[in-house]
């Protein structure tokens, strides 16, 4: 690639032939900040400016940039096998990384379906929820119950299943078999506890059930933490509670793990090791590769693949979905060598260590400024949300709980920090390689960015 092009032509280039993820097509003249290295923790764009990468990438470079090691490995089986077709064949680095993970999963999830990232690791598992009770001669239960907030990917049915109100509102999605549940989030309890809330929310999904009929709900799909939805964790025992419930009315529980799964809680999947409680389907990704190179997973539980089986002799029970990059050779070894690394390294043993530190940072930034609501998170998780001077008239309050994220957004960026504007809240994951004096220095923006907001709002 030529090193010597002029950025103006590149953000040019962008601006007449890229259309990024969720961007406003009526506007051309985006100006996306020019990336060009990285390295651990950082990035540094096209003027040598050094930033921290506060959202890891997209919730996914939990390793950090720079790992030589999963670079020359992806490098070596590129130019060893960089392609098979698995309808027909398989490969070493991809079985090996089926069993690996098969290792690492939760008791008896021990089947590996490889897909190309979450969107189609969720849209993969909804399939098979309908073809496994298909198999099993309950055709009619084909519902699916989500909640608001969550989010499960940019496939149609993926999207038609996040509840994120915003990503919703030009794009046409899949109303018929699907159901949304209320917000979880236990910052909207008012004077009840904590515990009470949950009880509520459990009541929701049962009654939930009941209403369209067991007969007719298939799976309850939840995100172990709402990240994108503003790093929503859900009350104590949420989701062990939910979880029997759908063991009471033959419905199974999809955990989409995309963000928590490889160390951001601190555990390889934190649907058992962090709220106790085994799923009978669990989607990956992100981590999984650390973002190197584009890959996800659907694993399944052998209770599930169990009772396929038992009717085998009785319909043709094939699969049929799959995706041609299905467990794609140099992903295989990139996810492998991750892991390798992630072990090696005792990664998900400093994520504990570090994680109290993190999180009494956090805390204590929401408690320093009138104008931060909430700051609220778990694991390397993090969240700053706005809360607008109650004094000012209904319109500009509105006005300052959408521009809040952006606020804080550019306040960071410009000393050297990025994190993810979403509204009034800004969210961070930072690779999990983060130091304790990094944590530091990365809070200690975010306050500098703060102070300057809290003063504008004023």
């Amino acid at each position: 690639m030529n090193s010597s092009i002029n950025k103006n032509f590149i953000k040019d280039y962008d601006n007449q032939y890229f259309l990024h993820p969720w961007e406003d097509c009526s506007n051309n003249n985006s100006d996306y900040k020019i990336i060009k290295n990285s390295n651990g923790i950082y990035l540094f764009d096209e003027s040598g400016k050094k930033y921290i990468d506060g959202p890891g990438g997209m919730w996914c470079v939990n390793l950090g940039y720079g790992r030589k090691e999963i670079a020359q490995e992806i490098a070596k089986q590129c130019e060893k096998l960089p392609y098979f077709s698995p309808w027909f064949s398989t490969a070493e680095p991809s079985a090996l990384l089926a069993k690996k993970l098969a290792s690492l999963t939760p008791k008896d999830l021990n089947t590996v379906f490889f897909t190309t990232c979450g969107s189609t690791a969720l849209d993969s598992a909804v399939r098979f929820v309908h073809y496994y009770f298909n198999c099993i001669n309950k055709s009619d239960k084909k519902t699916i119950i989500a909640r608001e907030k969550g989010y499960h990917g940019s496939t149609l049915l993926s999207a038609s299943i996040s509840g994120k109100e915003r990503d919703k509102r030009v794009l046409d999605t899949i109303d018929n078999g699907i159901k949304f549940l209320s917000n979880v989030n236990p910052n909207l309890k008012g004077d009840i506890t904590e515990e009470e809330w949950c009880n509520q929310k459990v009541a929701e999904l049962e009654n939930t059930i009941i209403e369209i009929g067991p007969n007719k709900v298939a799976a309850f799909v939840a995100e172990p933490i709402l990240a994108s939805g503003g790093v929503i964790i859900p009350p104590k025992g949420y989701h062990k509670k939910t979880y029997n419930i759908c063991k009471k009315y033959d419905v199974l529980y999809i955990s989409d793990e995309v963000v928590t799964a490889f160390g951001r809680l601190g555990h390889w999947f934190s649907s058992e090791d962090v709220f106790d409680f085994i799923p009978d389907i669990i989607t990956c990704a992100k981590g999984l590769t650390s973002g190197y190179i584009p890959m996800g997973a659907m694993i399944i539980s052998d209770s599930l693949i169990n009772n396929i089986k038992k009717n085998s002799n009785n319909y043709d029970l094939l699969f049929s979905n799959g995706f041609t990059y299905s467990g794609h050779p140099i992903a295989s070894a990139a996810a492998l060598k991750t892991i390798e690394i992630m072990e090696k390294e005792k990664i998900l043993d400093h994520v504990r260590d570090i994680t109290p530190y993190f999180q009494s940072r956090l805390k204590k930034l929401g408690e320093k400024y009138e104008c931060i609501s909430d700051a609220r998170g778990i694991g390397l998780l993090g969240c700053l949300e706005g809360y607008s001077n109650p004094l000012l008239d209904d319109k500009k309050r509105l006005e300052i709980d959408h521009q809040f994220g952006t606020m804080i957004d550019k306040a960071a960026e410009k000393r050297g920090l990025l994190v993810r504007p979403i509204i009034n809240m800004c969210v961070f994951s930072p690779p999990l390689i983060i130091t304790k004096t990094e944590i530091d220095l990365m809070f200690n923006i975010l306050d500098d960015a703060v102070s300057e907001v809290e003063k504008n709002l004023k």
